[in-house]
């Protein structure tokens, strides 16, 4: 792949990152070709590239689309996300030292002071970096490789959310997989591990979207003229439809079944209807 067929491959993702090219988007090699001023071979190869990301599906006869994740997808994916990071805790339970737990509860730390000051924006964002940092103190660059296109592939997945989750106990659970695998209790911070993972699965909603759609024009244009600045852009959101009686139809509680929790009281429960922490 040429390099000017990566930046364009980059750009898309970055897009796809930023909710502003949503699930199902079409995206036509001749008009990317003339909002990026190349060929349509150059827009080609950096279409395969994304689908080889998960991040675009190509049809024959119809073209490339923004890939739009089934519910057994984002099983496969959590299951998939689940196997990498307990065979990393594996890894650390055994090798890491003082600076690396330190570490991580320093980011733990940070982002249960975000969730203290209603900061939830920067919550989200450390609580899916926790993850990342995990990987990365494996020091296996093929196992950080395989997580980051996993992690890309939730983006997606994110798109597509509408509901309430208890933010708290998502936090905890990154904290308690340190304290485990610091005290060596490897099985339980693998137990732990996967039941985060399908705490999450179990928040999607599959049947709205939540993001306003654009055509690749608008949603690609902060990006060329610079504006973008290397911050993730605020997308815009569909208006919630109104029921009859004036409740909103596109705010949906979802009940997650009750987890055998420690038995920890709370004053109150960080909840967010944004998009999931991971």
């Amino acid at each position: 792949m040429t390099s000017r067929s990566q930046t364009i491959a980059d750009t898309l993702t970055r897009a796809i990152i930023d909710h502003r090219l949503v699930p199902g988007c079409k995206l036509g090699e001749r008009e990317l070709a003339e909002i990026f001023d190349v060929s349509r071979i150059v827009v080609r190869q950096a279409l395969i590239r994304l689908a080889d990301d998960g991040l675009a599906q190509i049809e024959r006869n119809r073209g490339a689309f923004v890939a739009k994740p089934s519910m057994q997808e984002a099983m496969e994916i959590y299951d998939a996300l689940t196997l990498v990071e307990q065979g990393v805790a594996a890894q650390l339970s055994d090798r890491l030292g003082p600076a690396g737990w330190a570490e991580l509860r320093q980011h733990v730390e940070r982002q249960r002071q975000a969730v203290a000051a209603g900061n939830d924006a920067l919550a989200d964002v450390l609580g899916q970096e926790f993850h990342t940092v995990f990987v990365r103190l494996s020091r296996n660059k093929v196992m950080q490789e395989i997580h980051a296109q996993l992690v890309r592939r939730t983006t997606l997945l994110r798109s597509l959310i509408t509901a309430d989750f208890d933010y708290c106990n998502l936090l905890d659970d990154h904290s308690r997989v340190v304290d485990l695998l610091e005290k060596g209790r490897l099985k339980q911070a693998m137990d732990l591990i996967d039941t985060h993972h399908r705490t999450v699965v179990r928040g999607y909603i599959m049947d709205r979207e939540v993001f306003a759609e654009m055509t690749p024009a608008e949603a690609l244009a902060p990006y060329l003229d610079g504006k973008a600045d290397g911050a993730t852009l605020v997308p815009s959101r569909k208006p919630a439809r109104t029921s009859g009686n004036g409740d909103s139809a596109g705010h949906v509680h979802v009940h997650l079944p009750k987890t055998d929790r420690a038995s920890t009281s709370r004053a109150s429960t960080k909840k967010t209807n944004r998009g999931l922490p991971t």
